[in-house]
């Protein structure tokens, strides 16, 4: 390969360095869509109105551990390290290294754990961190894309992952989560979120009873 058939090659990777640089974590949170675009769903990470209205229902106080599948570039996570109690843990899981190695990278709070993994294994994640259970789930996942059977073992372990009195959180661009979710939680509140991009259908999914299921 001559050196000018090098730099063509090379030019594009410039570009898209340059690009990545100039808009920052969402130049990330974009690098991430594009490679894996059926795990992340969206091209824009959530605005700050359905942020504070999906963890408007949490009970801080009695959160020590917070689970969040699918962090992307940390949009939910530094308003979840904000209202943690000081002796509380935020544990994500995300199956792109490139997000999990950009939140490593960035957030230096030792209350947050990044793991690089499926939400299927919820319960072994949580139990290798030294957990019996969480208190909140947190998932921007986009149900009805993911892989047949994905969505349905995400729902049955974050069930079984919760303490009685916890809460599966969901925020989809479609209707179809509260399918999965009714399979495993009986009490299911919801809402809307119009100002986001695209407008978001927000769950949360209580799991009152240790036999709800």
């Amino acid at each position: 390969m001559t050196s000018t058939e090098l730099a063509r090659e090379a030019f594009p990777q410039k570009i898209k360095r340059r690009i990545k640089q100039h808009l920052g974590p969402w130049g990330v949170f974009f690098e991430g869509f594009l490679k894996h675009p059926v795990m992340v769903g969206s091209i824009i990470p959530s605005s700050r109105f359905t942020i504070e209205k999906m963890l408007a229902p949490v009970n801080w106080d009695e959160c020590k551990l917070f689970v969040e599948y699918g962090p992307g570039v940390g949009t939910f996570c530094r308003p979840v390290l904000d209202r943690l109690r000081r002796d509380g843990t935020l544990i994500v899981i995300d199956t792109n290294p490139l997000y999990i190695d950009y939140l490593r990278a960035t957030i230096t709070d030792s209350r947050f754990i990044a793991v690089l993994g499926s939400a299927a294994d919820v319960e072994e994640i949580v139990r290798a961190h030294g957990f019996d259970h969480a208190d909140y789930v947190l998932s921007g996942l986009p149900f009805s894309t993911l892989p047949d059977g994905v969505g349905p073992a995400i729902a049955e372990g974050t069930w079984k992952v919760l303490r009685p009195g916890g809460a599966f959180l969901v925020y989809q661009f479609t209707a179809r989560a509260r399918n999965f979710m009714g399979r495993h939680f009986k009490r299911i509140d919801h809402g809307f979120e119009f100002w986001n991009v695209p407008p978001s259908f927000l769950y949360w999914g209580w799991k009152d009873e240790p036999g709800d299921a």
